[in-house]
């Protein structure tokens, strides 16, 4: 969700915020067991994670008092996403592998990648707005729609109006330590691994100036992203609360940085980026 040079704002973040990039076409194939690259036809496989980890990132997206109440979904890459846990307290989270912001600007959508990271969660508003777009595009890749016609499709309903800005105030939780995405997808589909915990208010129609918004960036002031009816107004946490984050999880980044370089944050695997397949 985040929309903006991630890359620039981790640098200026270098202390608490660890990036690793990659431009789609760049490197090599990454070693098994989970290959990283970007493919027409995303396979079963290319997605699995184990469950419980998938499960610990989707509820990582959320603060600690909302985990154990929220429902939590898992992708079945033959369905789309499933309930794991459900809850009662109005949350919903979970592991995006494909993020609605691959639909964002005219660059093409050629290959469903198998490395994206997005923990995210929504409020019970959020569930039945903004959320449809991820639900949507994780059934829609199951049924085997090819990438550019995915992202043509979902740029239309966002054109026609099929899916609505949420109705009344509310928040998207994307708390996790671990993001690996767009950097900006207005421009480009060059991906990151950031550490980059932050809450979205909902803004439908805000402008950033409205707002008296910074430059968006990895800092503690607000700003608004995708400006419009589905706009969101961004708070990232403290230098203290993200050190706290990562701590925390700690034993999750190690894991994950086990499984897949690209999912390694360089202030754990001592470099400064790490390059794979397109």
């Amino acid at each position: 969700m985040m929309k903006w040079h991630l890359k620039a704002a981790c640098m200026a973040s270098l202390i608490l915020t660890a990036c690793s990039s990659e431009q789609p076409g760049t490197g090599g194939d990454q070693p098994k067991p989970a290959q990283s690259k970007a493919r027409a036809g995303a396979t079963v496989d290319s997605f699995h994670l184990p469950r419980d980890l998938e499960i610990q990132l989707a509820e990582s997206a959320l603060p600690k008092h909302l985990q154990e109440g929220a429902t939590i979904y898992v992708l079945n890459p033959r369905k789309g996403f499933e309930i794991a846990r459900a809850g009662g307290n109005g949350f919903h989270a979970f592991l995006a592998r494909t993020g609605d912001d691959a639909f964002r600007g005219d660059w093409p959508f050629t290959a469903y990648r198998n490395d994206i990271i997005y923990p995210i969660a929504f409020d019970e508003v959020g569930s039945k707005a903004n959320m449809r777009v991820f639900f949507d595009a994780a059934e829609l890749q199951a049924k085997g729609t090819p990438p550019a016609d995915l992202k043509k499709l979902i740029k239309a309903r966002y054109a026609s109006g099929h899916y609505k800005a949420p109705d009344r105030g509310g928040v998207s939780y994307m708390l996790s330590p671990i993001l690996r995405t767009y950097i900006d997808p207005e421009r480009s589909g060059e991906v990151e691994t950031s550490t980059n915990p932050h809450i979205m208010h909902y803004a439908p129609n805000v402008s950033n100036q409205a707002l008296g918004g910074v430059k968006p960036g990895i800092n503690p002031l607000t700003f608004v992203i995708q400006e419009g009816p589905h706009g969101f107004a961004v708070q990232h946490l403290g230098e203290k609360e993200m050190a706290a984050i990562k701590t925390q999880y700690a034993p999750m980044l190690e894991r994950l940085c086990g499984l897949n370089p690209l999912w390694c944050l360089p202030a754990d695997n001592g470099q400064e980026s790490a390059a794979g397949g397109s």
